[in-house]
């Protein structure tokens, strides 16, 4: 079956989204953008009405994104055990494995390229970033809370900061594997993670029952 043709929109985020992960947001020139697209400067404010506009939308698209895959991964791990522990250590273990299987690492997060140059940008664009952030751990949150009704950590945790460091994790994970070139250190951090949050909450008679 052939391909959809990628709208000329679509053509533009997926080119700036590149450069910005590649050398940033400043550095990433609306001339470079409609040169490799290969329309002229009226194409390109026919779609956005400037560089705070593309900024908004490339912010966007790549949230939806994420959120999309995260309630795939988790929905999927929930259909393989109704517990709320264990389908979230599975959950874990497929995010794991899906980041792994990305021949050139996790190509880079938005959210955290558009902090380190929040000035750039408008108030609705740093509200948009905030916002991703808080809905995250909202998230994580709500799951944490549903496997603390069942189980008792085993530590004295907040659980709004575990929530948070869970985000940390896989920010952290993308920054490292990027800084020393090596693409599997995120899906290890994932599963430490995954480590972490099965001693914290797992009882000990279950860790020491004999597995078949």
């Amino acid at each position: 079956m052939a391909q959809t043709k990628p709208s000329t929109r679509e053509r533009l985020l997926d080119i700036a989204e590149a450069g910005v992960l590649a050398k940033g947001f400043g550095a990433t020139s609306i001339e470079e953008i409609i040169s490799e697209a290969g329309i002229s400067k009226n194409g390109f404010f026919y779609h956005f009405r400037d560089k705070n506009e593309l900024a908004r939308a490339l912010l966007q698209r790549y949230l939806d994104t994420e959120e999309a895959l995260l309630d795939d991964v988790f929905s999927r791990a929930r259909e393989l055990h109704g517990d709320p522990l264990h389908s979230f250590l599975i959950g874990l273990k497929l995010l794991s494995e899906m980041m792994a299987d990305l021949p050139n690492g996790h190509p880079g997060c938005l959210v955290a390229t558009f902090t380190y140059s929040e000035r750039m940008f408008d108030r609705d664009v740093r509200e948009l970033n905030r916002n991703a952030v808080l809905i995250w751990r909202a998230r994580f949150l709500k799951m944490l809370e549903e496997i603390a009704a069942t189980y008792s950590p085993r530590d004295d945790v907040d659980l709004r900061s575990l929530a948070d460091m869970i985000s940390n994790t896989v920010e952290g994970g993308i920054v490292l594997s990027k800084a020393v070139g090596q693409p599997q250190i995120l899906s290890e951090q994932l599963l430490l993670l995954r480590s972490y949050v099965r001693l914290l909450f797992e009882p000990v008679e279950a860790r020491a029952a004999p597995t078949n």
